[in-house]
């Protein structure tokens, strides 16, 4: 595939206060993109993120909380006022529970399905209109194994990552007459402060890191030819191959 350049391509990334988040960033900034980091319950680590990149691509910083819409939107008509455009956008921002089914509260489940599949339903649509301007439209959704399976005890993690497969398989059908690709990264246990919640079973060794994330979305990005991949389904190497 052709390697296409991706400097000063604007991209919204949310959940970038480490992690994945923050490994993708960094990826990107590395490529001299213009870097927009929304929301994020830790203000700290969001802009600790910023300062770690800042010093190789332009970076605009929208704390605040990812399921007020009104923030939402408001972030995105500052962002594109200021830039004029986004070609890129990476739903990221992610939550999750490791409980039984039956302790499972309504409380929990709202936090989960709000941030897994509210946010990035209605971020998309706010969006969309500047994606349609790029010649370089994509969303990326990272969802997870859990998007084709399920796991003891996290019941509403694996509903809200089946969710936003779906929407992400829906969105992709419905604008892809537009140029606009939508992709999914669903990977296994990744070595983040989430992955510790909902896997404590798991160790540090053998797990995939952050950065072989922000790895995939680089390809996704630089590589866009006419061989489409829609989704990368990414288990850990000491997994069975081609099971989730």
């Amino acid at each position: 595939m052709a390697q296409h350049s991706l400097k000063e391509k604007i991209v919204l990334l949310t959940g970038a206060g480490g992690g994945i988040g923050r490994a993708v960033a960094e990826r990107l900034a590395g490529e001299g993109m213009k870097i927009i980091l929304l929301g994020g319950n830790n203000r700290e680590k969001l802009f600790s993120t910023q300062q770690a990149i800042e010093k190789y691509a332009p970076c605009l910083v929208f704390p605040g909380d990812l399921t007020d819409t009104a923030f939402l939107s408001e972030s995105v008509a500052k962002a594109v006022e200021m830039w004029d455009g986004i070609d890129i956008l990476i739903n990221n921002a992610g939550s999750a529970a490791n409980t039984p089914f039956e302790k499972v509260s309504l409380e929990d489940f709202d936090r989960i399905m709000n941030i897994n599949v509210r946010v990035p339903f209605f971020l998309t649509q706010l969006v969309l209109p500047h994606l349609k301007r790029s010649a370089t439209a994509t969303i990326i959704n990272i969802a997870s194994v859990t998007a084709h399976s399920g796991y003891p005890q996290q019941s509403v993690y694996s509903a809200s990552k089946h969710a936003l497969l779906g929407l992400t398989k829906s969105i992709a059908a419905e604008y892809y007459k537009d140029n606009i690709r939508v992709h999914a990264v669903s990977p296994g246990g990744v070595y983040t402060d989430m992955v510790k919640v909902t896997r404590p079973d798991l160790s540090p060794e053998g797990m995939i890191m952050p950065e072989d994330i922000a790895d995939i979305v680089h390809f996704f990005l630089t590589n866009r030819g006419n061989a489409v991949i829609d989704e990368i389904l990414v288990h850990r190497a000491g997994k069975t191959p081609f099971q989730v």
